[in-house]
């Protein structure tokens, strides 16, 4: 009985067999999700960030593959520029994932979820910027005090 965290790719008569680490798909399937026009990156794990502050990268972040009944399946957790027509850009993300797997491995996709966490957009206001916008709205009562 083989363990869960591997997947067989090849075997011969002899009883020799070419097995792959379900992280390493993870991996592949993390780089190719990244180069889909619209994703904006991959959702991690508390895990993912402090290897990140440490200035490891974890290059499968977003991804979980599963094995089952000899089905793989794949959740995909990215966030998603904004403005971007969603459906098509999980649509392109699930053919590119199949497609990249298809050539590096010979393995096929039976399931891709694809889980958007969010929308980023392009233009992020700092605190900064939101608390000089809001002193110009509403100027300091000090000046008022000092007219009367």
């Amino acid at each position: 009985m083989a363990d869960n965290s591997t997947i067989l790719l090849s075997s011969n008569d002899k009883g020799d067999e070419t097995r792959v680490d379900l992280g390493v798909l993870e991996v592949i399937l993390g780089i190719a999700a990244r180069k889909v026009d619209g994703v904006s990156e991959m959702r991690g794990t508390l895990k993912t960030g402090i290897n990140t502050l440490f200035g490891r990268s974890n290059q499968g972040k977003g991804v979980s593959l599963s094995v089952e009944d000899d089905k793989l399946t794949a959740d995909v957790y990215a966030y998603l520029d904004y403005g971007v027509n969603v459906p098509k850009v999980c649509v392109e993300l699930q053919k590119n994932l199949t497609l990249q797997l298809k050539q590096m491995t010979d393995l096929d996709l039976t399931q891709i979820n694809v889980h958007v966490v969010g929308l980023v957009s392009e233009t992020e206001e700092t605190e900064s910027e939101v608390k000089a916008d809001t002193e110009a709205l509403f100027p300091d009562d000090k000046e008022d005090e000092a007219k009367d």
